[in-house]
Formats: C-alpha cells, sequence, structure tokens
C-alpha cells in the first residue's frame, strides 16, 4: 500500500489496471486500497480514468517530507548504529533504510566514521569519476602483508565499511576495507577496466569468490547457538533435526571461513558433505602442532 501511494504521489496519474499490472493484484484490491486512501485523509483524483494523489489539497504534507531527516538527525541515527554489532543481521538492513532516505553523496557522508573519513571520502570521490587511486600501505589478512594497491574502486559496501575495487596486480576484483588502507592518493588515472567491475559472491562466513560450494554439517545446540550468533546470515541456511541437533545447507566460496568455525567446535559438529570439506578439515588438523 505504501509503495502504491508514493506511486500515485508523482505528477502522472494512473489507471487501475496498469496499478494492478504493476504490482501484480487485482483491480478489486485497488479501489480497496484508494478506499483507504482516502479514509486517512488523502485527496485522490480520477480525471479521464487516471488516479492519483492531489498533494496541494490533501491534510497531509508531500511524502518526501514524511520521511525527511535533516542532516543532525541522519548524523544521530548513523552513530547509533554504530554502536551495534557488526554481527548483528539488522545493522546492515538500517543502513540500507536511512540510505534510500538521501542522496548517495549525503548519506555516505553521514555513515562514514570519523576516524577513516578522509580515506572513505576520497574513495567516494574515485568511484564517481571513475579514477584510479593507490591504497598506500594496505594491511591485507589474507596474505598477511602490507603493500601498497593500485586499485579502481566502484563501490562500496552498504554499511560504508569497504570498498569493491578492481586491483591492477592480479586483474581480480576484491573489497578492500577501509580500516586497513593507510592512505588513499589519487594518481590523475582514468579507470579503463568498467566492464571488468563485478562484485563476486560473499558466503555468510564472510569470504567471497567467484564459486559456490554447496556444503551441509550436521551441529549441536551449542555449536548452533554459536553459529547465529556469529554468523547471523547462517540462520536462513539451518533447520532443525530434533530437539538437540541442526543442520546447515548452504554454499560457500571458499572452505576458509567456515573450517575456523567448525576446527573450532570439532566435537559439535560432523560434515555430511561435499568430501573436499571433510579432507580440507583433517588436512588442517594433521598439519598443526600445539
Amino acid at each position: 500500500m505504501l509503495e502504491i501511494l508514493m506511486l500515485l504521489s508523482g505528477n502522472f496519474g494512473y489507471t487501475i489496471n496498469e496499478i494492478a499490472d504493476k504490482f501484480q493484484t487485482t483491480p478489486r484490491t485497488i479501489y480497496r486500497y484508494i478506499d483507504t486512501f482516502k479514509e486517512v485523509g488523502f485527496k485522490v483524483i480520477k480525471q479521464d480514468g487516471f488516479f492519483r494523489i492531489d498533494k496541494k489539497e490533501s491534510k497531509f504534507r508531500d511524502l518526501s517530507e514524511l520521511v525527511h531527516f535533516s542532516k543532525e538527525e541522519a548524523i544521530l541515527l548513523s552513530r547509533a548504529i554504530h554502536l551495534i554489532s557488526d554481527e548483528n543481521k539488522f545493522k546492515s538492513d538500517l543502513y540500507e533504510k536511512l540510505y534510500y532516505l538521501f542522496d548517495k553523496d549525503s548519506i555516505a557522508n553521514n555513515l562514514i566514521t570519523r576516524e577513516h573519513s578522509d580515506n572513505a571520502l576520497k574513495l567516494k570521490r574515485a568511484v564517481s569519476s571513475n579514477e584510479i587511486v593507490l591504497l598506500k600501505s594496505y594491511s591485507s589478512s589474507n596474505s598477511k602483508t602490507q603493500k601498497d594497491r593500485i586499485v579502481e574502486p566502484f563501490e562500496f559496501t552498504s554499511i560504508y565499511d569497504s570498498v569493491w575495487a578492481l586491483d591492477l596486480d592480479d586483474q581480480q576484483c576484491k573489497t578492500f576495507k577501509i580500516a586497513r588502507i593507510g592512505e588513499v592518493i589519487f594518481t590523475g588515472e582514468n579507470q579503463r577496466f568498467l566492464e571488468s567491475h563485478v562484485k563476486k559472491d560473499i558466503d555468510v562466513f564472510r569470504f567471497g569468490g567467484d564459486e559456490r560450494i554447496n556444503i551441509s554439517f550436521n551441529m549441536t545446540q551449542t555449536a548452533y547457538n554459536l553459529l547465529i550468533e556469529e554468523y547471523p546470515l547462517s540462520e536462513d541456511y539451518i533447520t532443525e533435526k530434533d530437539s538437540k541437533d541442526f543442520v546447515f545447507n548452504g554454499w560457500v566460496t571458499s572452505f576458509i571461513g567456515v573450517s575456523r568455525f567448525l576446527l573450532g567446535l570439532m566435537d559439535e559438529v560432523s560434515i555430511n558433505f561435499p568430501d573436499t570439506l571433510r579432507n580440507y578439515l583433517n588436512t588442517k588438523i594433521s598439519k598443526k602442532k600445539f
């Protein structure tokens, strides 16, 4: 109903059948919604079979004003959201909702944390202008190295803590954590590989890659509790086997992320498939010496 209300508040009218087709419902339902709009104070105009909301005559202000936040309110809200744990699955959703109430530049300025604002705002400019940048002294958790990276940044993640970019050294698209960047330096060169700017899948264990590997494992109540606490998005892939056992059926882009969880709870989990995951874990165990 809210989407239909927003549609009718535009400058153009729509027929009942057009609205019904757009929202995949019946004309009867659309008429019922319009009656509801009238009951709560909106003036609905019908002209030559086209319906729209008369914003000037309705007792409510323009709908865009109803969802308006001042800059001060947005900053206060974004700071409050920052206090929520990164593991909380609602954090990203809250940022997304706040994001859509602003233009991209405005919300980015409010969501970026103060300690990383200089680098983040430079990256935002590079994304907008399609410019190549140097990430000075980038600290990688995968390679455990600190080195300069020449990249083509093209999109931020939803909570502005990372940026998607094409690494020109290996021609791979990756996410770069803003907190791990020493300094962003403009090169003055235009990006050359725009057609290669593609975001990869990121699994629930926060690892990205080019392929999806289907996996399944059983777990106890203890493992289940820890899994959804540490990786909240995993809950969509879990079913309850009985009162004490649960099953994860999902996909990963690599075994790195999920193995960290499984190895830490070896007595609480068992692998169903694939054998490659089981072999990967056994190899990890056999090589470890305490």
